[in-house]
């Protein structure tokens, strides 16, 4: 009977058989569905991957004033429409990092000037070859005074850049051994000019070219004839498409409309994972769900009203209720022990006498009005709700309003001055706060501006000493903890579910569906 089912397995691979009629074959032969799904998906893994076929993808963030310019990059369908047709330097790995458009790295002994030698042999989508000009022009674009680019905030500490043949060399104000990690930021997609001419062109190196789109809607991408690693880009054509209701996208996945899907809600991932055709993968990590306050906008200006309302809220019951085990509880810092150098603090309690006692010493006794919607994360208007019921306990009013999906992402996020957000994490400590908490980052979505926490983030890229600089990252997290304008409850599991329609999937560093790379990597099977 194995050797049958063996045999069958391998047709449904080489594409000579149905999974359909594969099933029927495996009933006839006694064998559960379950277990002749298992069968085919190990199978097609161990074969390895298998090239042609369309792989479908179903997403949520995406919305039609989205853009195609890596640097404005916002959510998670942005972030992975322009992993398809372009690279940065360097990619997460589980050894630490891959090289990709950087074919070696080396620093000086202080750690302030860094050599990226450029890989050689690569072409852009569009014929021209990459040069280590490109790469600085892209940076240059990324660093500017009029950026408003996500890694902008990355990009503050350097002092020059130069280029001696196919090297690319960064010289820095302060030490900083976190560089590498910082030059595989999701923005900084390497561009020809560094995408100076027309940074929505959609032209990299990436494994795709973009072949049609509708911003917020679809997208289309062809295999780039250009592509010089034959170790990605397997299907012939990827099709994204953005389902921003959370039922509809897990209908997608189950019904055969798609094949993988990111963000399963936590409610129904157990019910999603019972499907005989569905594996769903979850992993925790550095992602975090959050309500943000802009620290320069009343009453939110005020510190006893941002400890009122993280004191009203109750963590425990959110994770719970929310995420359904999948995740854990947060302690207003976006740092957890998926960091390097992380510090355990007390953890913050639901406490409604200390929220009622600092809401009465801020002199503000109006309603708070939060923005919420499904785009902003999984469940949040369900953890909207729950955070009204818990300041009511504390004679705290919070007023919800929902916004439409569509916009989420330019009309309230970093615009509005208190809204539910959520953030990928990243993978290091100076990415995370640069980009988020330092005064001048143009993603300071808390308007959170310390001028001991600046100091203390400068000092910790140049403190060569780790327990040194575990002890400043730590003193960071209380400055933020205790003065920010981030309530961050929970940090959520990456939760993906994927048909047994395409193989590949493994656990990766980074971001959800593996890094964002899910369908670069993986294939067809059937």
């Amino acid at each position: 009977m194995n050797d049958k089912l063996n045999y069958y397995a391998s047709r449904v691979i080489a594409g000579m058989m149905s999974r359909r009629e594969f099933m029927g074959r495996a009933a006839a032969l006694g064998v559960t569905a379950t277990a002749a799904t298992g069968l085919m998906t190990s199978k097609a893994r161990a074969e390895g991957p298998k090239q042609g076929g369309t792989i479908r993808v179903g997403l949520s963030g995406g919305g039609s004033t989205d853009s195609l310019d890596p640097a404005l990059a916002a959510n998670q369908t942005s972030a992975i429409v322009q992993r398809m047709w372009g690279e940065p330097l360097v990619d997460l790995s589980n050894d630490g990092l891959e090289m990709r458009l950087a074919e070696s790295i080396t620093s000086s002994p202080d750690a302030k000037t860094w050599t990226f030698k450029i890989r050689e042999g690569v072409e852009f989508s569009n014929g021209k070859p990459l040069t280590a000009e490109d790469v600085m022009a892209t940076m240059e674009r990324h660093s500017g005074e009029e950026s408003k680019s996500g890694a902008l905030g990355i990009m503050r500490g350097i002092k020059s850049m130069k280029t001696e043949g196919m090297n690319f060399i960064v010289e820095l104000d302060q030490a900083n051994a976190d560089l590498p990690y910082l030059m595989g930021d999701y923005h900084l997609v390497i561009q020809p000019d560094g995408g100076k001419d027309d940074p929505t062109a959609a032209i990299g190196t990436g494994s795709y070219i973009l072949k049609d789109h509708e911003m917020g809607v679809r997208f289309v991408f062809e295999k780039n004839p250009n592509r010089w690693d034959s170790g990605r880009g397997f299907a012939d054509t990827v099709e994204i498409i953005v389902i921003n209701d959370d039922t509809a996208r897990v209908a997608a996945l189950q019904s055969g409309q798609v094949d993988m899907i990111g963000r399963v809600p936590p409610r129904t991932a157990s019910l999603v994972a019972r499907a005989p055709n569905i594996t769903v993968n979850s992993k925790s990590g550095p992602g975090h769900y959050v309500f943000i306050m802009h620290c320069d906008t009343a009453p939110f200006d005020n510190n006893d009203v941002r400890m009122a309302l993280k004191y009203g809220i109750n963590r425990q019951e959110m994770v719970d209720k929310v995420l359904f085990g999948y995740g854990s509880v947060g302690n207003d810092t976006p740092i957890n022990a998926s960091y390097p150098l992380y510090t355990e603090f007390t953890q913050r309690e639901y406490d409604p006498d200390k929220a009622a006692f600092h809401f009465k010493k801020s002199g503000y006794d109006g309603p708070i009005l939060l923005r919420t919607s499904d785009n902003s994360f999984p469940g949040a208007p369900d953890a909207s709700a729950l955070f009204q019921q818990s300041l009511a306990q504390a004679g705290i009013k919070l007023e919800i309003k929902r916004e439409p999906n569509d916009g989420y992402w330019s009309e309230v996020w970093n615009a509005k001055p208190f809204c539910t957000s959520y953030w990928g994490g990243r993978p290091v400590q100076d990415q995370m706060f640069s980009t988020a908490y330092l005064s001048t980052a143009d993603w300071n979505d808390t308007r959170f501006k310390n001028e001991k926490f600046d100091q203390l983030l400068f000092a910790a890229r140049g403190e060569l000493d780790e327990a040194k600089r575990k002890q400043m990252y730590a003193d960071m997290g209380m400055i933020l903890r205790d003065e920010g304008g981030l309530i961050l409850p929970m940090f959520n599991d990456f939760i993906d579910g994927v048909s047994d329609r395409v193989a590949g999937y493994a656990e990766t560093p980074g971001y959800e569906l593996m890094d964002y790379l899910a369908p670069v990597k993986m294939w067809v099977v059937g």
